[in-house]
């Protein structure tokens, strides 16, 4: 591996974890009605936990609705238990061929719960970049101390991948703040 390697994998890596933030910020809710609200929602299916997207479609006709519709209809309790026993508080309905699950309003204290799970959140994304930027580091002085890059090489790859580092954080604190802003509107 030479250093422009090294640079491009934390780079990679970096992006993955912005996006796997984006994803997981995207999944909590927000008192408006998101497909992407149900990412989390595992239904046991034949004995075997999968995912509730793998196995029905997910709409969002209205701002305060969600309905679900299950490829296999035999399994329209299994999913409406899925739903009821998740911990986003919701209470789905069904009748017979789809279920409705209905959005209710946030109150200020679920707000500000779910504001500390973005912070959380956000926070493991932080650290998993500063992880990246450690072994990118790490791999750097290696080369150094190998002798296949010069002291000055070594310094110019430090600084852009503290640069990389500095960005994809941004990055972060940017998706964060967003979804902060939206829970907290009313």
């Amino acid at each position: 591996m030479d250093m422009k390697d090294i640079i491009n994998d934390a780079r990679k890596r970096m992006d993955n974890a912005v996006e796997d933030a984006r994803r997981k910020l995207a999944a909590v809710r927000t008192g408006r009605a998101s497909v992407n609200l149900l990412d989390n929602v595992t239904v046991e299916y034949y004995g075997a936990p999968m995912p509730l997207n793998q196995l029905a479609t997910i709409h969002a006709p209205e701002s305060t609705m969600l309905t679900v519709q299950p490829f296999d209809p035999t399994q329209l309790n299994a999913v409406e238990k899925a739903l009821r026993v998740s911990d986003l508080g919701l209470n789905p309905s069904n009748d017979g061929k789809i279920i409705r699950v209905p959005i209710p309003p946030l109150t200020e204290e679920r707000r500000k719960q779910f504001v500390k799970v973005v912070h959380e959140l956000a926070e493991e994304h932080r650290t998993a970049i500063r992880n990246v930027r450690r072994d990118a580091n790490e791999h750097l002085k290696k080369l150094l101390k190998d002798k296949l890059i010069s002291e000055d090489n070594e310094k110019d790859g430090l600084d852009q991948v503290q640069k990389l580092t500095n960005q994809h954080i941004e990055k972060i604190n940017e998706v964060a703040a967003q979804k902060e802003k939206d829970l907290m509107t009313v």
